[in-house]
């Protein structure tokens, strides 16, 4: 079982391309731990794994929170609320995609930055139905399972995505408001190559709302920060690499030319709104799909070669 510690009371496991993470609370201040993300489909065994390892054998969370709804990190969320009924907490403008209300609008494989990019147009963005176990966050008082925690609603990347701080030791676990390496890049994903960047080019559907995000949490000055997708970065090094980051957002961050640059899509608390029309060529969005196809092929053969 490979899981890693963020900070005191805080551990994170890495699940092929995706970070998902576990809180618990200091003696006295709260009750049991906290699962923040799911991780990709199929991950539910790994992460009941690492929680046994950290908490013993038959240990629940007492909730899981969402950063956000995308299938990469509420994957596993159905599966996982078989074995723990436990309620799940997500921003209001996240719940039309946790409720089945809305898809969320398409990847822009156009965005360029690598494979990641070209294979985007597969990802899934269909919403999943766990009503049940939702759970509006009261962005006033927080999650009631994390006392200690401040809920900062950073959205961009999706309408309804939240960060989570902890202003005693300013850890701040953070999402994919901002990663660690280039999410665009399938060597950065799959090797975890530091780089602070800004969210995934490929689904990040408001970039001006993310890039005010992003200087919203470079402001906490954050000593510890734990990403979606990325390593683990603290002090000095994290302060320098994430205030350079929101000093030129964009330019360093926003793609050049996509579906959601210049205007982005438009969503309430019923789910999307407006998509931008699709910019791209006939022709080349067939070349993307035919090479995109292809390599992907050949990186499901190594992924599940790694991942066995």
């Amino acid at each position: 079982m490979k899981y890693f510690q963020v900070a005191q009371g805080v551990w994170g496991m890495r699940l092929l391309v995706v970070n998902i993470y576990m809180i618990a609370n200091r003696r006295g201040i709260g009750k049991g731990w906290v699962l923040v993300d799911t991780g990709l489909k199929g991950s539910a065994k790994k992460i009941i794994a690492m929680a046994e390892a950290l908490f013993g054998p038959g240990t629940r969370p007492s909730a899981i929170v969402l950063t956000h709804g995308h299938f990469d990190h509420a994957g596993s969320l159905p599966e996982l609320l078989k074995y723990w009924n436990v309620p799940v907490y997500a921003h209001k403008l996240e719940l039309p995609y946790l409720t089945g209300k809305s898809s969320y609008p398409p990847a822009d494989p156009e965005v360029g930055g690598g494979f990641m990019s070209l294979i985007s147009w597969i990802w899934p963005t269909s919403p999943i139905n766990i009503r049940r176990n939702i759970r509006e966050i009261d962005m006033l008082d927080g999650i009631p399972e994390l006392p200690e925690w401040k809920i900062i609603h950073t959205p961009g990347h999706t309408p309804g995505h939240i960060s989570l701080y902890l202003p005693l030791n300013t850890t701040l676990i953070a999402g994919d408001a901002f990663t660690t390496t280039q999410a665009e890049s399938a060597f950065h994903m799959f090797t975890y190559r530091k780089k602070v960047s800004g969210p995934p080019r490929y689904i990040t559907t408001d970039w001006i709302a993310a890039a005010k995000s992003v200087r919203k949490l470079a402001a906490l000055q954050p000593r510890i920060a734990a990403t979606g997708h990325g390593v683990v970065m603290r002090g000095k090094e994290l302060s320098t690499a994430l205030n350079f980051l929101a000093n030129r957002f964009e330019r360093i961050a926003v793609p050049q030319s996509g579906r959601y640059v210049g205007h982005g899509a438009i969503s309430d608390e019923n789910g999307v709104r407006y998509i931008p029309p699709y910019k791209g060529t006939l022709k080349r969005t067939a070349a993307i799909a035919i090479t995109a196809t292809v390599l992907s092929f050949l990186l499901v053969r190594k992924a599940g070669k790694m991942w066995a």
